[in-house]
């Protein structure tokens, strides 16, 4: 075993990610991974593109950041040492939902996308499939952050109401239809406002033309709507 290949099974006994590894599955990750030093303010990962590699940070620090379509930001986390990003892209194929940015010079290990995948369970095993179920999860805990810290109240029950018919099929004009009444106070609870806010919100979307209450409670759901997100 070279001294390099010494090094780096050294450096992967220290992340956290690595510690459950037998010593074979320690050398193959070894002497796939590379390190790679970032620039303080320089992107490790962009929000909206796919890498092919999961990021170990050794040293540093680093800001997860999401922006929305009019540039504004949130601050998700900051990443410290042993911390990592890039799984969820490489689980499940999706670009990344945050940026992260080097808030100093930071060290890190990079391991490719073909040795990350040696590391996880078989594709068609359940273990597998609800790795995928908590990347979603966590995608939709983004979305919900980034809403809460960016958008107003309109833009916030607007984005829970096209959750609600996410699931819905749309008719020949885009619209589509919520079964079932809509409670205000569940809304409110997914949006962090009143049920009174909710209520007037809701009543004047539907007195400007984006939703429509049928006589059953439904609700039918325009396509413009997602203009307020």
């Amino acid at each position: 075993m070279t001294a390099t290949m010494v090094s780096r099974l050294d450096l992967l006994r220290r992340v956290p990610l690595f510690s459950m590894l037998t010593t074979s599955q320690a050398v193959l990750v070894a002497d796939a991974v590379v390190k790679r030093r970032y620039r303080k303010g320089e992107t490790i990962v962009e929000q909206g593109k796919k890498s092919c590699a999961l990021t170990i940070l050794l040293n540093g620090r680093a800001r997860v950041v999401s922006r929305d379509a009019r540039g504004r930001e949130v601050i998700l986390a900051t990443m410290r040492s042993g911390d990592y990003v890039g799984e969820m892209s490489l689980i499940d194929q999706a670009p990344h939902s945050a940026s992260v940015v080097a808030e100093m010079q930071s060290d890190t290990l990079v391991l490719d996308e073909m040795a990350f995948a040696r590391c996880l369970p078989d594709s068609d095993s359940v273990a597998y499939a609800v790795l995928k179920g908590l990347v979603h999860r966590l995608r939709q805990a983004d979305r919900k952050i980034e809403s809460l810290a960016l958008m107003d109240v309109y833009g916030r029950v607007a984005g829970a109401l096209l959750d609600f018919a996410v699931d819905a099929t749309p008719g020949a004009d885009g619209t589509a239809m919520i079964r079932g009444r809509v409670s205000r106070q569940d809304v409110a609870k997914m949006v962090g406002a009143s049920r009174e806010m909710v209520s007037r919100v809701m009543k004047d979307l539907e007195e400007r033309g984006f939703i429509e209450t049928q006589d059953d409670g439904s609700l039918l759901v325009r396509p413009h709507l997602d203009s307020l997100v």
